[in-house]
C-alpha cells in the first residue's frame, strides 16, 4: 500500500486541541457561507462526506446500531441533508440545530470492538460536522470557476464556526483557523479512520452499485432504476474523486488515470456549465430539492440523523 502523503501543515498537540478559541463570524444571507451552502454544487461532494463519516468509529456504530442503515442505506442521506442545510440556510437555524443535537443524545453504547461511543461525544460530534465543513471547502474548490482566496478561506471558515455554536455542544475540539483544520482533519484521515461496517457496505455500494437499495427518494421503482442507469457512474466518480487521496490509499478504494481524467473533465464540465445558470435559479432549485426531499421523508424526520 504506497505510503500516506505529507499533511498540509505539521500536526501538532495545539492543532488537535487549539489553545486559541476559533473565531466566529455573522453568518446570514450574503455571507460566504451561506452562498456556497445554498449553491446545488456543495451537495456533490456529499457521497465523500458520508462515506469519511461512517469511517469514524463512533459514527459507524452509531449508524449500525441505531438505523435501519443496512436495510436502507441512502434513507440516512434523504433525512438528513435537509435538516443539516437548514441550520445554515433557515431563519431558525439555530433551533434546528439543537433539535438535530438532542436528537443524538440516545445514540451510545459499545461498538463491535467493546469501544464505548455516544454521538455527543465532542470529538465524535465535531468529526461529523467537520466533514459537511471539508464538503462545501471542497465543492467551492472543485466545482466553482472562481477561486476562494487565503482570506476567503480564513472568513468562510469562521462561518463555518458560527454554523457549529449553533447546535450547543463542546467547542473544544474546534481548530482555531482552517490551517488549523486542514491539519486536524488530515490526522483524523490517517490515524483515527478505519473500514467499520457501515462503511464497508457503503464503499461496496460506491464500488459495485447494488439493486437492493433504492437511491432516489421520490418516483417509485421505475424511476429509481432509470435513475440508477444514469448517475451511477458519475456518482462514483465525483465520490472517489472528492476523497483525500490519503483515505484512497488508507482503504485500497481504486482510482486509475483514466477516472482521475474521467473526473476532472466531469469537474470542469460543471464549472462551465454553471455559468450558464443564474444564480437565483440555482439556489431555488436547491431549496426546492431540498424541501421536497424532506417532505418525501416526513415520515422518518423525527428519527436520528446519525
Amino acid at each position: 500500500m504506497p505510503a500516506p502523503p505529507s499533511p498540509p501543515t505539521v500536526v501538532t498537540a495545539a492543532a488537535r486541541r487549539p489553545a486559541r478559541r476559533a473565531a466566529l463570524a455573522p453568518l446570514g444571507p450574503g455571507t460566504l457561507l451561506w452562498r456556497h451552502a445554498a449553491d446545488l454544487r456543495s451537495l456533490l461532494p456529499g457521497a465523500a462526506a458520508g462515506l469519511m463519516q461512517l469511517m469514524h468509529p463512533g459514527v459507524g456504530a452509531g449508524v449500525t446500531e441505531h438505523s435501519a442503515f443496512f436495510d436502507a442505506p441512502f434513507d440516512r442521506i434523504h433525512r438528513s441533508v435537509p435538516q443539516i442545510w437548514a441550520t445554515i440556510l433557515a431563519p431558525d437555524g439555530a433551533a434546528r440545530a439543537r433539535t438535530i443535537r438532542d436528537l443524538h443524545r440516545v445514540i451510545g453504547g459499545v461498538d463491535e470492538h467493546a469501544r464505548r461511543y455516544h454521538a455527543l461525544e465532542p470529538e465524535t460530534f465535531w468529526w461529523a460536522h467537520a466533514t459537511f465543513t471539508w464538503e462545501i471547502f471542497k465543492a467551492a474548490e472543485t466545482f466553482h470557476p472562481g477561486t476562494l482566496t487565503a482570506e476567503d478561506h480564513e472568513q468562510m471558515y469562521a462561518e463555518t464556526v458560527t454554523w457549529y455554536s449553533r447546535y450547543g455542544v463542546s467547542m473544544r475540539p474546534v481548530p482555531a483557523d482552517y490551517a488549523a483544520f486542514q491539519s486536524k482533519f488530515w490526522h483524523v484521515c490517517t490515524r483515527t479512520l478505519e473500514l467499520t461496517p457501515a462503511a464497508a457496505r457503503a464503499l461496496e455500494i460506491a464500488k459495485h452499485g447494488s439493486g437492493t437499495v433504492t437511491l432516489l427518494p421520490v418516483g417509485g421503482p421505475r424511476i429509481d432504476r432509470a435513475g440508477r442507469l444514469v448517475i451511477e457512474r458519475p456518482l462514483r466518480l465525483i465520490t472517489f474523486g472528492c476523497l483525500p487521496q490519503v483515505v484512497r490509499d488508507r482503504f485500497d478504494i481504486p482510482w486509475s488515470p483514466l477516472d482521475q481524467a474521467q473526473f476532472s473533465a466531469l469537474a470542469l464540465a460543471n464549472r462551465q456549465g454553471y455559468r450558464m445558470m443564474p444564480t437565483g435559479l440555482n439556489h431555488w432549485a436547491l431549496r426546492s430539492m431540498l424541501r421536497y426531499i424532506g417532505a418525501q421523508t416526513r415520515q422518518n424526520r423525527y428519527r436520528p440523523a446519525a
